[in-house]
């Protein structure tokens, strides 16, 4: 499996650590985010992440910033791009199992690392639930 990570200044510690858990599980890494805690612009390492989905270069994607309202905004743009917002596990396995999301969007501001993991290794083992969700999703993009 390949994904594609992107992160802003808020989120440099939680990719490092996020690489480290993915590349323990044999997952390669496709690095957009920014290694350091200098201001930049959020969407410049979204839109790399989006398109790499977007276009099936990668299976999935994980944006990380200050709320990750801004990534998963930018991510969303892109019709075959599904990027849910998740700051509890819980919500990691709706955006999942209900919404067959492909873009894990954690806001490092309101989320500890331990934390950051734990939703990642579950959006890596949940499954997409079809059924009566496959409706619902199909009806999302509008292109």
């Amino acid at each position: 499996m390949k994904i594609a990570i992107g992160n802003d200044h808020a989120g440099p510690e939680y990719k490092l650590a996020i690489v480290k858990l993915l590349e323990s599980k044999g997952i390669t890494v496709e690095n957009h985010g920014t290694d350091t805690l200098d201001s930049v612009d959020y969407p410049d390492f979204a839109n790399p992440v989006a398109k790499a989905v977007n276009e099936a270069m990668v299976q999935k994607g994980i944006l990380i910033c200050g709320s990750a309202n801004g990534v998963a905004m930018t991510a969303n743009k892109y019709p075959n791009v599904r990027a849910g917002l998740c700051w509890t596990n819980e919500i990691v396995s709706l955006i999942r199992q209900h919404n067959d999301a492909n873009i894990l969007c954690i806001p490092a501001r309101f989320t500890s690392i331990p934390q950051a993991l734990k939703m990642v290794d579950t959006f890596l083992n949940t499954n997409f639930e079809g059924g009566r969700h496959q409706n619902r999703v199909d009806k999302i993009r509008c292109v």
